[in-house]
């Protein structure tokens, strides 16, 4: 049986994965949104601002940084057990720790739960793109991976609503729509099935290979580049991700506002440039099949770091914030879709999540430490947009770098 030129087995995997990718999106992002009057609460009303603005920054560093261990840790794992149980695993990881972040009684207990949740949520990309590399037709493999990354901003967009709807009540509230992905894990576990391509390579070869064979022979070039260029868009596109929130509460006409108001329009502004990334996305990919991922990386790295400069240095209206996070989330945010289907098949079937999610998701470590630095640097400043300013640059060797990166061999 077909279904648009997809088996139901192929069908049913990319579902999944797509899932998968839009419940990270949905976990990851509703502390974002959150963030700073949240860790207020935790501390107390008597804490200093940028008390709260530092605290907030860690827990968001660490939480990167378990993105990252997560991406390596279980990328092992789903080689040794299978993409399929390894998705099934690591959302309900996610979603557990997310629902139980609403129990924080402090703001080092919500770091915890911050930093398992991520655990997962660096798992499931491993794993999910996987699956999908190894199940889906390569006719498809632009525009898959730009709708699976459109899972993950869909996912934003269900955090936005989730922030906005529940403006009115204590903003652990949000937390508890976190668990909802651990109910997709009953129809996953019984519909989606082992990929074939796994298991035969499993079947015949007894012994995984060694993570140190990652840096060895000719996977070595390919793991150091892919680190790198992950490293660059990660940290660059947390910087925007982590601080386009608090960007808009710090402008004064926003600051005039009832809280409720300034969580309906947070909601507002997110949907509206996660609607930009989407187009973005599928932006992405024309250019990626039609110019190749070196070109595609470099030009959609070149049109970011216009976005972070023109629009961040310097403070603006509210119109034009709106304006410029638009044009930054359309460019930025669209190199990720991608990644997903560029980088699993750079790798050999037997170690092709544990390489696509350390070099991936170590990227993540990269991030977790600028967005800390970042944080650290604007918490006295007039306007947290320097963060993002300054995280542009980093678009500048990445151009470089997009130009040498290696390519699929069926993109070759």
């Amino acid at each position: 049986m077909k279904t648009q030129g997809l088996t139901k087995a192929q069908g049913r995997a990319f579902f999944a994965a797509w899932l998968g990718w839009g419940f990270d999106g949905l976990d990851g992002y509703l502390y974002a949104l959150i963030a700073v009057p949240f860790v207020t609460e935790l501390l107390g009303s008597g804490a200093p601002k940028s008390e709260a603005a530092t605290k907030a920054s860690l827990i968001q560093g660490v939480f990167l940084i378990g993105w990252a261990l997560g991406g390596a840790v279980f990328g092992r794992v789903g080689d040794r057990i299978g993409r399929t149980k390894t998705l099934n695993l690591t959302i309900l990881l996610y979603a557990t720790f997310t629902g139980l972040a609403f129990f924080s009684g402090t703001w080092w207990h919500l770091l915890i739960f911050r930093f398992v949740a991520a655990l997962g949520i660096g798992g499931e990309w491993a794993a999910g793109s996987a699956l999908v590399s190894e199940t889906l037709p390569k006719k498809y493999s632009h525009f898959a991976s730009a709708t699976l990354q459109n899972g993950y901003i869909l996912g934003m967009i269900g955090a936005a609503l989730t922030v906005g709807m529940l403006g009115g009540l204590p903003n652990r509230y949000v937390f508890l729509i976190g668990v909802i992905p651990a109910f997709a894990t009953v129809w996953i576990r019984k519909a989606v099935p082992e990929t074939e391509e796994w298991e035969s390579e499993r079947q015949h070869k007894k012994e995984l290979p060694k993570i140190s064979d990652l840096f060895k022979g000719e996977i070595r070039s390919t793991t150091i580049f892919t680190l790198c260029l992950t490293s660059v868009c990660l940290a660059s596109v947390w910087a925007l991700l982590y601080f386009s929130s608090q960007v808009v509460r710090a402008l004064p006409e926003v600051k005039a506002m009832g809280k409720p108001d300034q969580a309906s329009l947070i909601r507002t502004v997110t949907v509206i440039y996660c609607l930009w990334n989407i187009a973005g996305c599928y932006a992405s990919a024309v250019l990626a099949k039609f110019l190749g991922y070196r070109k595609a990386f470099a030009l959609l790295m070149a049109g970011s770091f216009v976005a972070y400069y023109f629009g961040f240095r310097d403070i603006h209206t509210l119109a034009e914030t709106r304006t410029w996070l638009n044009v930054a989330f359309f460019f930025s945010s669209g190199i990720f879709a991608l990644f997903p289907l560029y980088v699993p098949p750079l790798f050999p079937t037997l170690i092709r999540t544990t390489g696509a999610g350390f070099s991936y998701n170590i990227g993540r470590l990269v991030a977790g430490v600028a967005t800390f630095v970042f944080g650290m640097a604007t918490s006295s400043a007039v306007s947290p947009s320097l963060a993002i300013y300054y995280a542009g640059f980093l678009y500048i060797p990445g151009v470089i770098l997009a130009l040498f990166i290696p390519v699929p061999k069926h993109d070759s």
